[in-house]
């Protein structure tokens, strides 16, 4: 039995994607960006702002004591305002994030399968994401099926096909 479970994310979740918005965007060791300069950024906002609206979509990962060690989301995005791994309206932008602590456990390979179940469940054809070089999290998303469509300024889209 595995030491975590995931559960749908609710709107009451939404403090709890800001602490994993903090975590995706400080994957680096030894260079972490403060909390309220990363949750102030336009960039990470958009991803936030607003949680729960109707197309919205999330799952969070909790251990055996109730806590909160991870989660994944999707959001739509329009094209005048795009996330950094938008690729076209009606395609959902997926962000995950998972506690230092409790990566490498399997946690976000199982988040990415349940966010990707529901998203096709949702009807859509694809998910994408952005990911930094240099994160180690791009060789669990090529596992998990997704491929670079676009690159740009240390950074790459990817796409994963939902059949």
């Amino acid at each position: 039995m595995p030491a975590f479970v995931v559960r749908a994310a609710t709107q009451s979740d939404g403090a709890f994607l800001a602490d994993m918005v903090v975590e995706a965007a400080n994957w680096r060791d030894g260079a972490a960006r403060p909390r309220h300069e990363v949750l102030t950024s336009a960039d990470y906002q958009r991803y936030l702002t607003g949680w729960m609206r109707p197309a919205d979509a999330g799952v969070v990962a909790q251990v055996a004591t109730g806590e909160a060690v991870g989660a994944a989301w999707f959001r739509l995005f329009p094209r005048s305002e795009p996330g950094f791994g938008y690729v076209g309206t009606g395609v959902p932008e997926l962000v995950i994030g998972v506690r230092p602590i409790w990566r490498a456990h399997g946690i976000g390979r199982m988040l990415l399968h349940r966010l990707a179940d529901e998203a096709r469940a949702r009807g859509y054809a694809r998910l994408s994401l952005s990911v930094e070089r240099g994160n180690y999290a791009a060789v669990l998303y090529r596992s998990e099926g997704f491929a670079v469509t676009q690159s740009g300024i240390g950074r790459d889209t990817m796409v994963k096909l939902l059949r």
